[in-house]
């Protein structure tokens, strides 16, 4: 089977020229089907430069990006906002939620801009909100939730359409330790049930509950390795 995600050679370039800035410096990285990697990057290190690759938001100077097949990497923005849409499922630091729509309508939004019907949609969000354990706040505004519960309907929203990529950068920045180990007992959970989960971190112990830990430094991976407590854990 061919990787889900297949980076070659990959450089994103500011500046070009005497002052150039190298964000990415000839990255070379593949991901597989049902895997759970971390991308663990100081400030500065290229990781978010990274994860704006990864999730077809910006394009490569050079190199080629191939997602489920598709060469990703010099598509028109209209077409790369489609793979976003088809391919991809974002939870981010801030939630990203809309402030006078419900948990279940924040998670029915993408699906409406999927062309999913009513009773379909209906059902994705509240399947997605039961996995997440939010079915009893279904009617509830994220103003009347927690941090803790406003990640985990950013999480059923991201999930809600089966999406092959489950993309999350510092999911767990805004929240307390306590809601932190929900959020990432979600994402292993995630994991086990067949999904392929990328966290983007600059923290060791979030970054070390993954089983594949890639850490980047000046644009350029430095390390890749299997994560092998993790590896004792599941076997």
């Amino acid at each position: 089977m061919s990787a889900l995600i297949d980076i070659r050679n990959i450089y994103k370039i500011y500046n070009p020229g005497e002052n150039e800035v190298r964000a990415l410096d000839g990255v070379n990285l593949s991901v597989q089907h049902g895997e759970f990697v971390a991308i663990i990057g100081q400030s500065g290190s290229g990781k978010s430069t990274l994860m704006n690759m990864l999730g077809c938001l910006d394009v490569p100077s050079a190199g080629q990006y191939f997602l489920n097949g598709a060469d990703v990497s010099h598509m028109r923005d209209d077409d790369l906002s489609d793979i976003r849409n088809r391919e991809i499922g974002f939870i981010f630091q801030g939630f990203n939620l809309i402030a006078n729509l419900t948990a279940i309508e924040n998670v029915e939004l993408p699906l409406i801009y999927r062309g999913i019907g009513k009773k379909e949609r209906r059902e994705l969000a509240l399947a997605s909100l039961e996995m997440v354990g939010l079915s009893h706040r279904l009617d509830h505004k994220p103003s009347e939730m927690s941090g803790g519960q406003q990640q985990r309907v950013a999480i059923a929203r991201a999930i809600a359409a089966k999406p092959p990529v489950i993309l999350a950068d510092e999911p767990t920045g805004n929240l307390d330790s306590r809601s932190s180990k929900e959020i990432l007992e979600i994402l292993k959970n995630l994991h086990r049930d067949g999904r392929t989960v990328i966290l983007i971190t600059h923290d060791n112990d979030i970054a070390d509950q993954a089983k594949r830990v890639i850490r980047i430094r000046d644009g350029r991976i430095e390390a890749d390795y299997l994560n092998e407590k993790n590896e004792r854990e599941e076997a």
